[in-house]
């Protein structure tokens, strides 16, 4: 059976571009893979939202908020294991093994480091090192797939990379994991600055959607979207960055494809007030789930804590391989 991982950091409120990035897949695709719980796993990732500045009571907040979310997009409990990274030692245990087989070369050439060490005066070794506790993550579960926005494709490869090279110096112990990114709209982008992925972290909300999001909420921030110079409907994610990511996300909303979507349009305005009206329906059922599942605290905290039981239970065999192999008693 195919393992599949992947996680989600609670650094900020979950986005549109989270959801049609990767929770979608997951959702509908990835955790229906293996009639096994085991094989599919969903992390809330919370100790790499530790990486900058952060509040502790927020995090603590947004931890569950994002672990109910899943929830209420579609990941079942009862086919998949939805846990908390934190709730699970072994990946910390692994982290540090496998932090003595990376290079400080390679960690210094990941793009999300150099960007956000770009903006910051002060920048905690976390922040250099959590890719390699990212790939502590994949690899403690022999992980196959990993279903990722191509934004994190860099770090899957570096969990090929460190795996590879400790099987060869130590004897085999690691699954070589691959990224897996969905073909259509894996990087949406923000509806201010297209040049910029649509990120939960971001300080400006005004061209963020939340998953939260009130309809009137949407609805304004999409009628307000950057598009571009010029007045045909045109798919040119080059030229045309604005238009192209709404037809994007309008694609993913209907199934259709951006090209030919545009085809059918003969303004700007009518884009907008489909791609709105597109996701206030696709979040609509999702929202209606939330508020349902926090009605009931009690049952989120048994699927965190049934879910940490199994990812620990399957972490540990290859965490304490790990460690035999590289010369630990």
């Amino acid at each position: 059976m195919t393992r599949i991982f992947s996680g989600v950091t609670p650094s900020g409120h979950l986005t549109l571009g989270n959801y049609l990035g990767a929770i979608q897949r997951w959702v509908s695709v990835d955790q229906h893979q293996s009639p096994h719980q085991e094989d599919a796993l969903f992390s809330i990732v919370d100790l790499h939202a530790l990486t900058v500045e952060h509040e502790p009571a927020r995090l603590r907040r947004l931890t569950r908020q994002t672990a109910t979310l899943l929830l209420a997009a579609g990941l079942d409990p009862k086919v998949c294991t939805v846990f908390v990274q934190s709730h699970v030692d072994e990946h910390t245990r692994l982290s540090y093994v496998l932090e003595c087989t990376a290079t400080d070369g390679e960690l210094r050439r990941m793009i999300q480091y150099r960007e956000k060490s770009a903006k910051q005066q002060s920048v905690r070794v976390s922040l250099l090192t959590y890719p390699v506790l990212m790939a502590a993550d994949i690899l403690a579960y022999r992980t196959d797939e990993v279903p990722v926005g191509d934004d994190q494709a860099q770090h899957v490869e570096l969990s090929r990379d460190l795996a590879v090279r400790f099987n060869q110096r130590y004897g085999h112990t690691f699954t070589v994991p691959r990224a897996v990114v969905p073909p259509v709209a894996a990087r949406v982008m923000d509806l201010q600055e297209p040049a910029s992925k649509m990120s939960k972290s971001a300080s400006a909300t005004t061209g963020i959607i939340s998953l939260l999001d009130e309809p009137a909420v949407i609805r304004k921030k999409v009628m307000r979207a950057v598009t571009d110079s010029g007045s045909d409907v045109e798919y040119d994610r080059v030229e045309r960055p604005g238009l192209a990511n709404l037809l994007e996300i309008l694609a993913a909303c209907t199934g259709g494809e951006p090209a030919e979507l545009a085809a059918g349009y003969d303004s700007y305005g009518a884009v907008k007030k489909d791609v709105a009206e597109a996701v206030v329906e696709l979040l609509r059922p999702l929202q209606e789930r939330h508020a349902a599942l926090c009605a009931d605290p009690g049952f989120l905290d048994a699927v965190l804590r049934d879910g940490a039981e199994r990812a620990r239970a399957l972490a540990r065999p290859t965490v304490d391989a790990a460690y035999r192999a590289i010369g630990l008693l």
